[in-house]
């Protein structure tokens, strides 16, 4: 009988280390358009093969692992009727990236690290999605991003354009999928927002650095280790780079030249 309710607390203990390391994820889906296909409205809801973009994402998010519940934030009046029944819940918000992904966290608490991804990613898959989160976990930061070389990203995708930083270790694009203790972007709401904001800015975002940062960083003599050391000093918050091996974690679509490429890419996996 001992025996029985040992393992029976065992069970429950497994179970309630399980819930912990569960992650849950936001896709933020606001009302951006794509450049020079203004006209087709939230880029969300783009037709790629027959299914609105957010559903590429949606699924390789879904499927993945440690991700427990999924939700959207975005316009509901457009989002409702094409994401039912798809996601755990949708969050009516209309405002920057920054204010769509408070209303997420607002709306799922602060407790469980969080996985923040764009709308605009048909191309990710649920193994980009997994390789993330598990090099993330292991890493213990309060934000990881992923980055990926430019060799291997056109080697992969050398049809869609991308923004490359120059760094010691190589040139490196960024992802569109950030791993988060939501409580450090409530306490550090407007760095976060400029990050947002410069995101393909690289010069910019050096600058938010400091500008003898941004002198090294125009000399190509910052490294990795450099920028997540510099990060922590300014804002107290532990950020990590992962570089990924997965291109697709990054290959976002902004103009109609990234649509007419995507779509030729998820052809060819059929």
């Amino acid at each position: 009988m001992k025996k029985l309710c040992s393992c029976k607390g065992e069970f429950i203990s497994h179970a309630a280390e399980m819930e912990l390391n569960m992650i849950n994820a936001i896709i933020v889906a606001g009302g951006q358009t794509i450049k020079g296909l203004e006209e087709a409205g939230n880029k969300a809801l783009y037709s790629i093969n027959g299914r609105a973009m957010i559903e590429y994402v949606i699924d390789a998010v879904r499927m993945a692992d440690d991700v427990q519940k999924v939700i959207v934030v975005g316009p509901k009046n457009s989002l409702d009727k094409h994401l039912k029944g798809k996601i755990d819940a949708l969050i009516d918000s209309d405002g920057s990236v920054m204010e769509n992904v408070m209303a997420g966290i607002s709306y799922l608490g602060d407790d469980n690290y969080i996985l923040i991804c764009t709308c605009d990613i048909p191309l990710i898959t649920v193994e980009a999605v997994n390789d993330f989160i598990t090099k993330a976990k292991v890493l213990g930061a309060d934000l990881c991003y992923p980055i990926v070389e430019k060799e291997l990203n056109d080697k992969k995708y050398s049809g869609m354009e991308r923004t490359y930083v120059k760094i010691k270790e190589g040139q490196f694009t960024g992802g569109n999928i950030f791993y988060v203790n939501p409580k450090t972007v409530k306490e550090n709401y407007s760095f976060a927002e400029k990050l947002i904001v410069y995101r393909k800015k690289p010069i910019k975002m050096a600058r938010l650095l400091s500008f003898n940062f941004m002198i090294k960083f125009l000399m190509g003599k910052v490294t990795i280790d450099m920028v997540e050391k510099k990060f922590s000093e300014i804002t107290g918050i532990s950020g990590r780079a992962v570089i990924s091996l997965y291109p697709e974690i990054g290959q976002d679509v902004d103009k109609s030249c990234d649509v007419y490429a995507a779509t030729g890419y998820l052809n060819s996996r059929e």
